[in-house]
């Protein structure tokens, strides 16, 4: 206003004329176009949000609701919503890929799984981003920097959760930065499953620096994979997203240093919990949970691969190997943990006289779309060994088809069996590079291979 003053503090303009003339300058403004230097969605952080409405949530196993002492109500946090961010990276001018990010790890989607269009029907931008491994997707629509839409899995009747991202912020759950009440780096001793009819033991293993708070659950079935959030105050929040699970920790920090809280896993399950700070805790040997039944020494099958081949351990081409069977399912995300690893492995050590056989177990009941989900899954990993569909992923329905099983407890499981197809060892699930027990496994793994080959 001080420029405009200068310009036309004259007596040969009226009020009227300056009137006017500041009416064209705002009207002309208002038409300005800017070039986007990019194509579709705007490069950089993104923040979005499912949203866990309590009319989409399914109640607890007994169908009651949480204790009142889970059931928190967080002035800091929106309430049901399981956050996660991404990073929109454009290749070129015109194609971009995604990168989601949960703690130390980031997942890529590659531009060839992501849509981006006109609708005619709405006159808006729509997207859709595909995990073809997982036959789930996002898909919505876009206009100001913002996606509003759905998460649907497909193999879930009727599944979809509402989701939402913004553009161009980078926190998780909230920026606030309230003092902690406690550091809660270090390992904990938690019970899952306290309002179930079997309760589940795990452990927590959190590293906070400030108000952020990363880390895992271990369970003797898998680890939850990379988790990241917030501490404030007493309260905490954990969050992963992937593409297959969508996981919700709620956690409060009681007076005397010990932990309770709510797991949300999409809007299907939840469930409370409850921990306490232990060093030496530890769960059951994952080699002694599954085993062979009485009579048996052998593991013995025969499946087909989406080609048609029958395989087996007694095929020619696998006499006098090493076997490493992966029980195992495309849909599951420690199976894509456990796939790569065994991926790297056999590309590192390039060994002769060792190989491995997967038995995927499918939630697909049609033979044809099961073996399009194992086709993909082996492709987009590039897997140097064979897999099969081996039935449906319902674990009853597994243990029928490893009949010499005592039960099949844990997607993945892996059976060493040695150059005579006897089994040697069953390690049931698997600890990925979101835990401590990570390293550890990959040596004891080479050492146990090795020592089976020189025999």
């Amino acid at each position: 206003m001080v420029i405009i003053d200068q310009v036309f503090n004259s007596d040969t303009m009226n009020k009227l004329s300056i009137l006017i003339f500041l009416i064209a300058i705002i009207t002309s403004s208002g038409c300005i176009v800017t070039d986007n230097t990019y194509s579709a969605l705007p490069p950089g952080p993104w923040r979005a949000v499912l949203k866990l409405e309590p009319d989409f949530i399914t109640p607890n196993p007994k169908g009651q609701p949480l204790p009142d002492k889970v059931d928190m109500k967080f002035a800091d946090v929106n309430e049901d919503e399981l956050p996660f961010n991404f990073e929109v990276i454009y290749d070129n001018d015109s194609t971009f890929h995604i990168e989601i990010i949960n703690g130390e790890e980031r997942i890529v989607v590659p531009a060839g799984d992501i849509q981006f269009g006109r609708s005619k029907n709405r006159a808006r931008d729509t997207i859709r981003i595909d995990f073809p491994i997982y036959d789930s997707y996002i898909t919505g629509s876009f206009a100001g920097n913002i996606i509003e839409g759905s998460w649907v899995v497909t193999t879930r009747e009727n599944y979809a959760i509402p989701f939402t991202a913004t553009q161009g912020k980078d926190y998780r759950f909230t920026p606030l930065r309230k003092e902690p009440a406690l550091d809660l780096s270090g390992k904990w001793a938690c019970t899952f499953g306290l309002d179930e009819e079997e309760p589940y033991p795990a452990i927590a293993e959190f590293k906070q620096e400030g108000n952020r708070l990363t880390g895992t659950f271990q369970t003797e079935t898998g680890d939850y994979r990379f988790l990241e959030g917030t501490v404030q105050e007493d309260k905490f929040y954990l969050s992963v997203f992937d593409g297959s699970h969508a996981f919700l920790f709620k956690g409060k920090i009681l007076p005397d240093s010990t932990l309770t809280g709510a797991f949300f896993s999409g809007k299907h399950y939840q469930t409370t919990w409850e921990g306490h700070r232990d060093d030496s805790f530890k769960l059951a040997n994952p080699d002694s949970l599954t085993y062979l039944l009485p009579g048996y020494d052998k593991l013995t099958f025969s499946f087909e691969n989406p080609d048609g081949k029958v395989i087996s351990p007694e095929n020619p081409e696998y006499e006098g190997k090493v076997k490493v069977v992966q029980i195992m399912g495309t849909w599951c995300p420690n199976c894509r943990d456990e796939t790569e690893f065994l991926i790297d492995y056999l590309n590192q050590k390039n060994p002769e006289n060792i190989a491995v056989i997967a038995l995927a177990f499918e939630k697909y009941s049609d033979p044809e779309k099961a073996n399009a989900a194992i086709r993909t899954y082996k492709q987009r990993f590039g897997m140097n060994y064979e897999i099969v569909h081996a039935g449906s992923y319902k674990k009853e329905e597994a243990a029928k088809a490893l009949p010499m099983l005592n039960r099949v407890l844990s997607y993945p499981t892996m059976i060493f069996l040695d150059k005579n197809n006897r089994v040697r060892k069953i390690h049931t699930g698997f600890y990925g590079p979101a835990t401590s027990e990570y390293v550890a496994f990959t040596k004891e793994f080479d050492t146990f291979v090795t020592s089976l080959l020189n025999e």
